[in-house]
């Protein structure tokens, strides 16, 4: 059984299941969905808790089969809990899931809890994950893509009773929060808390550190909210097929601070400048656009943004680009070229900013 996390206090209303699978790479969503399942069984009677970390290959999945049998003299129910962080629990682990998956149906003294890491689709279809979604809850946690940010920030603000103007001045400021915490979903979450102590929302003629009616402006928030945001190489990928410039530069920045390796962030970009290729030479031979997408194994968000700038992209750009990332790969390892930056991440600002700009070319 599959629930949404937006569904989930419903479902806890309805009634407690004994097996829960919680999976997804954002520790934030993670841990609150952890938290709102156990708060329900602390009310249950679910008084004890043991946890069982899966580390390394050698891992001893009978004690956390023995587990669920063995209670304490002072607890009528449990919640045994199981973290598998790689998201491989291997053969032995595999079977031990299995098997727990289909003791839960007739437990009712034991809660048993796997959080799991965002799944692939050839995990998700495994033998085990299938015991846990078809005996128990399964709840998959997706990521808070960065045009959802905004929103969500505001969401969570308005659960600490803060809220931003109304219309453009509002928007801007949640853009500006939104860039300082993008990739870093937790750190959002303590910065809305922090707001909340530096801005508690008081009645109109409060003191000076208070929020009348709750309403935070964009100088407060400039103020207050750190730069804590965090990036990764793929994430630069669909900023600069989207052609969001001053978002790419901003992440290159990030990714340097960060201490990111020149050469992967150099791969990033070279290997859509290639895909792109790719899959234009296809198009000129006459395969459908769908076809020379799943050809190169270009899907999700990815195959969307392709599509969109695939039209707008001619062979000779292409081809400019493509001679542009070659000779950014020689920079990048320590070689000059004519009328480039010697710095690397300034050729790699460079170059990402002219397939940027090439994405957002109107046809």
């Amino acid at each position: 059984m599959q629930v949404a996390l937006a569904q989930l206090d419903n479902h806890l209303n309805k009634g407690l299941k004994s097996l829960y699978a919680i999976h997804g790479d954002e520790p934030l969503l993670a841990q609150e969905a952890a938290d709102a399942i156990r708060a329900t069984a602390r009310t249950q009677g679910y008084t004890e808790r043991t946890v069982h970390t899966v580390a390394g290959a050698h891992f001893d999945w009978s004690e956390v089969l023995a587990a669920g049998g063995n209670l304490s003299l002072f607890a009528d129910k449990q919640i045994v809990e199981i973290r598998v962080p790689s998201g491989k629990p291997g053969k032995d682990g595999g079977a031990a899931l299995q098997q727990l998956a289909q003791q839960s149906r007739d437990n009712d003294s034991t809660l048993t809890l796997v959080i799991l890491p965002r799944l692939d689709k050839a995990t998700q279809s495994t033998a085990w994950f299938a015991a846990l979604e078809s005996f128990g809850v399964t709840l998959a946690l997706a990521p808070v893509e960065r045009s959802a940010l905004p929103q969500w920030i505001a969401q969570r603000m308005a659960l600490k009773g803060l809220r931003v103007a109304a219309g453009e001045e509002g928007q801007r400021t949640l853009q500006f929060f939104a860039d300082r915490v993008e990739g870093n979903l937790l750190a959002a979450h303590q910065e809305i808390q922090k707001l909340a102590l530096l801005y508690p929302p008081h009645a109109e003629g409060a003191g000076s550190g208070s929020s009348p009616g709750g309403e935070l402006s964009f100088e407060q928030l400039e103020q207050a909210v750190l730069n804590v945001a965090r990036y990764d190489v793929f994430k630069l990928s669909e900023a600069v097929l989207a052609g969001q410039a001053e978002r790419v530069q901003r992440m290159l920045d990030g990714l340097q601070a960060e201490g990111v390796a020149e050469v992967l962030v150099h791969y990033a970009l070279s290997e859509d400048i290639r895909a792109l290729v790719r899959v234009k030479d296809a198009i000129s031979q006459g395969r459908p656009l769908p076809m020379a997408l799943r050809e190169q194994r270009i899907w999700g968000v990815r195959e969307r943004l392709f599509e969109r700038v695939l039209p707008r992209l001619s062979a000779p750009a292409l081809a400019a680009l493509l001679q542009s990332a070659h000779l950014v790969d020689g920079i990048v390892k320590g070689l000059k070229q004519p009328d480039w930056p010697a710095d690397p991440w300034q050729a790699l600002h460079r170059l990402a900013n002219s397939l940027c700009s090439q994405c957002n070319v109107r046809k």
